[in-house]
């Protein structure tokens, strides 16, 4: 069975030492991600370039993409493998190949394309769907960049997700979130509302919850069956990173001294404690990335230290040693078997957690 492993590696105290891939790429590494197959990693940088491996690939040969004449800003994986979207501070939404080719599907002028999200189709979606948004504005295309719609919000969007089925797109922004119906003929959008800066949006996988992260160190959250508010406060930091474990059980979130997780079942997260897991050394967590198929977090630190926790039994497996600046960047590819891993330096590392 392929997937990550929590079992002790021998020899050095970090996987990254044995199973790793690194490279210093010269620039803030805004955030990384895998194409739809799982064959291509991608991380955006500050500098406007992307740069692109096969982390199965003995060569290990990094290619380097122009994507957007000044920082990237926002990237994911477009809905076919071997392509990514990105958003730029040059006005653009693009995309880019394997190959390292840019096209633009979409410009801006001088606003900034700060979010971009897609659904790939199927599970409910009958066909891939692309959005970015730029300032109180979301945009809707097609699989080939054709202009869907225009979806307007009360302020600046600060978040953008997809629904797990691809039917609905939900915005973060001043005064709470907005969800709509993608496919719907006539827009008539549910406002959940709650007073302050919301800053980022995560959706739980089986669409019953929203949860945004706010300015002054808390989550929110709204149970769409009923409207029932769900607040998650007691962080010493922002919430800059959120991801629900894979089948919905918790919310691991960054912005303590440790990954903390909410449970999203037995009724909660009102009225539980969240459960904490690599603290107590006083280092913020910066970035959470939910293992894809089993009930494991990787947590990244404002120290550079990356590890994996196990849920269930708290067992940390030590990844990547401090020393290389603040973790910006996490993902896993599909199955679970490598992580990428950035930092504000520009350090980057490929990890295989593949069983041998």
């Amino acid at each position: 069975m392929s997937g990550a492993s929590l079992s002790p590696p021998k020899g050095p105290a970090f996987l990254v030492e044995t199973r790793g891939v690194t490279r210093d790429l010269g620039a803030f590494v805004v955030a990384a991600a895998f194409d739809r197959s799982g064959d291509l990693a991608a991380f955006a940088l500050g500098d406007g370039t992307l740069r692109l491996v096969e982390p199965a690939a003995s060569s290990g040969a990094w290619r380097s993409a122009e994507a957007h004449d000044g920082a990237v800003l926002s990237l994911c994986p477009d809905h076919a493998p071997g392509r990514f979207l990105t958003g730029g501070d040059d006005g653009q939404f693009r995309r880019v190949r394997a190959d390292g080719v840019a096209a633009t599907l979409d410009k801006f002028g001088m606003k900034w394309v700060e979010h971009v999200a897609c659904h790939a189709g199927g599970g409910g979606a009958d066909k891939p769907v692309l959005a970015c948004s730029v300032g109180k504005h979301v945009h809707l295309y097609d699989a080939e960049g054709g202009k869907l719609k225009t979806l307007e919000h009360p302020s600046t969007v600060t978040g953008l997700v997809f629904d797990a089925k691809g039917k609905r797109v939900a915005a973060s922004h001043y005064n709470g979130a907005t969800l709509w119906f993608v496919a719907a003929k006539t827009d008539s959008p549910r406002r959940l509302e709650w007073k302050g800066s919301h800053t980022g949006i995560a959706i739980h996988p089986a669409g019953d919850a929203v949860v945004t992260a706010m300015q002054e160190n808390a989550l929110h959250g709204w149970r769409l069956a009923d409207g029932q508010h769900m607040r998650m406060s007691g962080y010493p930091s922002k919430t800059e990173s959120m991801a629900f474990t894979r089948g919905g059980k918790w919310l691991a979130t960054s912005g303590a001294d440790a990954m903390v997780l909410w449970p999203f079942f037995g009724g909660g997260p009102m009225g539980k404690a969240p459960t904490e897991l690599a603290g107590g050394d006083g280092v913020v967590c910066t970035r959470v990335a939910a293992h894809p198929q089993q009930e494991m977090v990787a947590g990244g630190f404002q120290d550079g230290l990356v590890v994996l926790a196990e849920i269930g039994s708290s067992r940390i497996l030590p990844v990547v040693p401090p020393g290389n600046g603040p973790v910006t960047a996490l993902a896993w590819d599909r199955t679970g078997t490598v992580l990428a891993v950035g930092t504000e330096t520009g350090y980057a590392a490929l990890i295989d957690f593949a069983k041998r």
